[in-house]
């Protein structure tokens, strides 16, 4: 028997999630997380998975140029409610 321990869990590849709204649309950015993109293709954000005890959460969110960081604008239950937070 070996003490081997598991430093971290292989990354989940999810698939696209799809929105009711035709007017934007997602590109994958990394694993977890998409572009959101209106008609023209301009970025208004982005869309990550984040996984929850109760299932799939789906995080708003911009990135702050100053900073190269992601700043949260909010969690939902529904893809689409996160994509409409986005556009406020």
């Amino acid at each position: 028997m070996s003490d081997t321990q598991i430093l971290h869990l292989p990354e989940v590849r999810y698939a696209t999630p799809q929105l009711e709204s035709k007017r934007e649309q997602l590109v994958r950015a990394s694993e977890q997380l998409w572009r959101v993109q209106d008609a023209t293709g301009r970025i208004l954000g982005h869309l990550r998975i984040v996984a929850d005890p109760l299932g799939l959460r789906y995080r708003a969110e911009r990135l702050h140029l100053a900073t190269g960081a992601f700043r949260i604008v909010g969690e939902f239950w529904r893809p689409d409610d996160a994509v409409q937070s986005l556009l406020h």
